[in-house]
């Protein structure tokens, strides 16, 4: 039994214009699976669920983001500063604004998309050099060991890194982005704007999974979702995320 991230799942108030943002930005394909819901994943060969892309999921909202930084975020990957300064310029046209979160003097860039989503576009590391456009998907914590033990039982990927300040995973199969859980000292206080998706494998019992995830210490969130395919949890810190039904 096991489940795998698949997806980051971004409310907006225009569904279709930010999967627009976001299919430039990284340069994937745009398409539909219902009214409100625009997905944002590589085009060419690629078969969802692939570990080798989390993709992206707008979906709309009535409410506008309040003024609370996200607690989920992407971070994109470079392969040189002259790539960095391209990105950055090109998502700026795009309608990607510059943002001021308290970072200080860094060598990434942190910017918001035109609903004002948090994003980095990071510096080139070779860490992320085969990545993909998504480096990693970043969530803020207070406790990154402790959501290691969360995670790491939660999902089937690796366990990279875990310490006092920061906890990494990535899929076992080594491809795609990494998963990382930050110690920062601001709390939740609003729901959160981005979560992930978790799918089941083929022939894995969703009930089940879900099950082994409140023993973890999820438990069960009413976010007016009604009756859905999918089911809503929080992690022990309080981040939402879905389980999705199979593929």
């Amino acid at each position: 039994m096991a489940l795998r991230p698949v997806q980051v799942n971004i409310k907006a108030l225009d569904d279709a214009a930010i999967g627009r943002f976001w299919a430039e930005a990284l340069g994937w394909g745009l398409s539909s699976e219902a009214p409100g819901v625009t997905n944002v994943e590589p085009g060419g060969d690629f078969v969802w669920p692939d570990p080798a892309a989390v993709c992206i999921d707008v979906v709309a909202v009535p409410e506008p983001k309040t003024t609370t930084k996200n607690r989920v975020h992407v971070d994109l990957a470079t392969t040189s500063a002259a790539h960095q300064a391209e990105l950055v310029a090109r998502l700026r046209s795009l309608g990607a604004t510059p943002v001021d979160v308290g970072q200080g003097d860094v060598p990434w860039t942190v910017l918001a998309d035109p609903e004002g989503n948090e994003f980095c576009v990071l510096e080139p590391r070779e860490i992320y050099r085969d990545t993909g456009p998504i480096a990693a998907v970043v969530v803020d914590c207070a406790d990154p060991r402790a959501m290691a033990r969360f995670w790491g039982e939660a999902i089937d990927w690796t366990l990279c890194e875990v310490a006092d300040d920061r906890a990494v995973l990535r899929s076992a199969k080594g491809v795609g982005p990494y998963l990382e859980f930050l110690r920062t000292p601001d709390a939740k206080t609003v729901p959160d704007r981005a979560h992930l998706d978790l799918l089941p494998y083929t022939g894995d019992d969703k009930a089940a999974e879900v099950a082994r995830l409140r023993a973890l210490g999820a438990t069960d969130l009413d976010l007016g979702q009604g009756d859905v395919p999918w089911t809503c949890l929080a992690d022990p810190e309080g981040h939402e995320f879905c389980v999705l039904g199979r593929a």
